[in-house]
């Protein structure tokens, strides 16, 4: 159910119903919506003549506790503000509202219609407007990637300056390959490399030696003594096959630059990317031998599983913050849904398009572009299962920005995963937050 600040949820006989406090220089006011519709902001701006965005959590908070935000006496999950009511709402006759309290306990009914005559009897202005989209009309994704390709080239041609080059890479203005990733990649197609020759690659990047040190140095592997080389972190915590991928993962990571812009209670890039990668990292040991994918691999595809949202910002730069608006407006529908209604594509085409151009393993590309896809069980369907099931358990701790839904008991089945197993390690690492954080502090940011 979706939260309120107030500390309750909002219910409706049929349906959820939820409320988004909005500003801009004019003044502050709320929508009333269904809980599973899509609100578009721009429809919105365009219907009322404003240049509204969601207030930030931490401001309503202030506001409420300065009382410059009122809440309404009798319906304490909405506030004494200009009301929009969306049609698909206010069109219901009499609908009435359930309020709950915290734990899930009926606190009172309102009439729609008594809430109207409340704001108006406080002239405040309501009125009704149609500026969603039911979740059902939305992109649901495609198990299929044969139409990528065009789908990012019709966005970049639609929503920037960029000129269509011959070559996608060279389209996106993205920085070549790293060579640090380019000699890890060549090195793991070599049977005859050694642990030295690995040590010396990532030895040659200062930065990235201090993380890969910093990972293995962290109290969640509790070394039994201080990690004093790349050599001790290969050799003696974390091994020759995740320390490749790990190496080439934040090597990619380190090309592009942090957004300045980002949703209000965003999880830092770099800390989904080491919460994912670790939880992976964690599900895998509990796979059967015989369906057990790489480690390396699946962590790797963990560690770059967001990689899509830089690439969408670098890409994107005058558009994203309407990515950011939207994501904060509509915490429970997927950003592929948002990315796709705002611009065409999705981060994941985007991102495993370009990792394939950059011959990255074709499991990793995989994992990425499906990492949301229910129904995928295509060639190394694995990476993007386990991304799904570590971003969806992530999600019920607050981190990450997955849909808000239960992973399917058919997934879990599919790598004879014990869906209880898979809460304990979850929890595990939860309770590992500190040592998470300072393992990510420690990356560019």
């Amino acid at each position: 159910m979706q939260r309120v600040d107030s500390g309750h949820t909002v219910k409706e006989i049929d349906n959820l119903v939820r409320v988004v406090l909005l500003q801009d220089g004019k003044g502050k006011g709320q929508i009333i919506l269904a809980n599973d519709s899509f609100l578009d902001l721009k429809a919105l701006n365009s219907l009322v003549e404003r240049n509204l965005v969601p207030i930030p959590q931490s401001e309503i908070a202030d506001l409420t506790a300065m009382d410059k935000l009122v809440q309404i006496e009798t319906a304490p999950a909405f506030f004494m503000l200009p009301t929009i009511i969306d049609e698909s709402i206010a069109s219901a006759a009499h609908c009435h509202i359930e309020i709950f309290n915290v734990d899930g306990v009926e606190v009172e009914k309102i009439d729609l219609t008594e809430l109207r005559a409340s704001l108006r009897e406080s002239n405040y202005r309501v009125r009704a407007i149609n500026c969603t989209i039911p979740a059902e009309k939305l992109y649901q994704g495609t198990p299929n990637d044969s139409a990528d390709l065009d789908l990012i080239f019709n966005s970049i041609r639609n929503f920037t300056t960029l000129r269509i080059k011959q070559r996608l890479e060279e389209t996106l203005e993205i920085p070549p390959l790293p060579q640090t990733a380019q000699r890890i990649l060549a090195l793991r197609a070599n049977p005859n490399a050694n642990v030295g020759d690995l040590a010396k690659i990532v030895e040659m990047d200062a930065s990235l030696a201090a993380q890969i040190v910093s990972w293995a140095s962290s109290p969640y592997y509790a070394a039994p003594s201080k990690i004093r080389s790349v050599s001790d972190a290969i050799s003696r915590v974390l091994g020759f096959d995740l320390v490749s991928n790990l190496a080439v993962g934040m090597a990619l990571g380190n090309t592009l630059s942090m957004p300045k812009d980002f949703p209000d209670g965003f999880t830092p890039y770099w800390l989904q990317s080491v919460y994912c990668s670790t939880v992976i990292e964690a599900i895998v040991k509990l796979i059967p031998a015989e369906k057990r994918p790489s480690q390396g691999l699946a962590c790797l595809s963990g560690l770059l599983h967001n990689f899509g949202y830089l690439v969408l910002a670098h890409t994107f730069p005058p558009h994203f913050s309407a990515i950011c608006r939207h994501v904060e407006a509509n915490p429970a529908i997927s950003h592929v849904a948002i990315d796709h209604h705002l611009f065409g594509v999705t981060r994941e085409q985007i991102s495993a398009r370009l990792l394939q151009l950059w011959n990255m393993p074709k499991e990793v590309c995989v994992g990425i572009r499906f990492q949301h896809e229910l129904d995928y069980k295509g060639e190394h369907c694995v990476y993007a299962n386990l991304i799904l099931i570590a971003m969806r358990e992530l999600r019920k701790h607050g981190i990450g920005d997955a849909p808000p839904e239960e992973v399917p008991i058919e997934i879990y089945q599919r790598f004879d995963l014990n869906p209880i197993e898979v809460l304990e390690v979850v929890q595990k690492i939860i309770a590992a937050e500190d040592a998470l954080k300072q393992i990510a502090a420690n990356f560019k940011t």
